[in-house]
């Protein structure tokens, strides 16, 4: 993909669609999904949606018994069931296990949803020394996509989403240091994580066509959820994000159920058939960036970089020491 192929196609949906409106006449019955953080803030919504159209989800946690808690009443709205299993994105044998749980069961996999991560958080080491941000927003989930390879290429047009965010504005791969090793920055390390969620997304689908499997990326968009657990109040005002009192001032805010209609669009919707590889935002496919900041809509040219994105999977899979691929190529 490149950053001419980034062009609206006309969907009709908009900011404030909703996960409910964009599944509306869709049938999902059938259809397996896993949804990483598929138990807080926008990856409930996701799970929930899903689920109410028919969908079994499976939803990897870190927590299990929170995650029970948080999706108990689930299966009952509708008809679709929800599965809770144990997985730690920042921890590579968790992947592991949770993988091969998943392989062992001899199902084929329609839809992964990588919804998970973490935002801004103080320097954080995990693995081998990793930064945590990088390791579990895409080290975690491309080990995680690689090991379930078998079954996605078994589904019937399966998609891989990689929910990335506008944050991506805000740093390219820092081939020089992608670990922070000289000097930590808790936004340019989000930066750099959203921005390999991107490009993982243009070269999974470049890899997997073939197999009839295709990856895309997204923006959400900006919503109040447990993502910002790590920033002070005191920053989020200064950001105009919320007042004194913490209620919210940006007006462009979207709701939990608004935030995830695009990742379910990116997972469902008709309208992307023979598409991947591109970066969406409010529910349909984003042009390229218009300007600076993260205030700025589209994708920025280096995140959609076929070499970028190729160099970043050479990467992963040196780190991970998983590659779905290696013997293809």
């Amino acid at each position: 993909m490149t950053i001419s192929q980034q062009q609206p196609i006309g969907t009709g949906f908009g900011a404030r669609t909703t996960a409910t409106e964009v599944l509306a006449g869709l049938d999902l019955s059938g259809r397996i999904g896993i949804v990483t953080g598929g138990y807080s803030g926008l990856g409930l919504e996701t799970t929930r949606a899903l689920a109410a159209s028919g969908a079994h989800v499976v939803v990897p946690a870190r927590r299990p018994d929170r995650a029970r808690e948080a999706l108990a009443g689930i299966d009952a709205a509708g008809p679709g069931s929800v599965e809770i299993d144990e997985l730690d994105l920042g921890d590579l044998e968790s992947v592991r296990g949770f993988a091969e749980r998943f392989l062992a069961s001899d199902r084929r996999l329609d839809v992964l949803i990588g919804s998970a991560g973490i935002m801004a958080c103080p320097e954080t080491r995990v693995g081998p020394g990793w930064e945590a941000q990088f390791a579990t927003n895409h080290l975690g989930h491309f080990a995680l996509v690689n090991r379930l390879w078998p079954a996605l290429a078994a589904g019937d047009g399966a998609r891989v989403v990689s929910v990335s965010s506008r944050g991506h504005h805000r740093s390219p791969i820092r081939w020089g240091d992608p670990q922070f090793a000289t000097g930590y920055d808790k936004w340019l390390a989000y930066g750099q994580a959203k921005t390999a969620n991107v490009l993982f997304a243009v070269h999974l689908d470049a890899l997997g066509k073939a197999a009839g499997v295709r990856a895309f990326a997204l923006h959400p968009g900006g919503i109040l959820t447990p993502l910002q657990r790590h920033l002070p109040k005191e920053e989020m005002v200064a950001f105009g994000w919320i007042d004194d009192d913490g209620k919210p001032l940006e007006p462009s805010f979207k709701t939990p159920e608004q935030g995830a209609a695009t990742q379910v669009f990116a997972a469902t919707s008709p309208r992307l058939a023979g598409m991947g590889g591109v970066y969406l935002e409010d529910c349909d496919v984003a042009g390229p960036a218009t300007g600076e900041g993260t205030t700025a809509a589209g994708v920025k040219d280096y995140a959609v970089d076929p070499g970028q994105a190729a160099r970043l999977w050479s990467l992963s899979a040196s780190l991970t020491g998983v590659d779905a691929f290696a013997a293809a190529r």
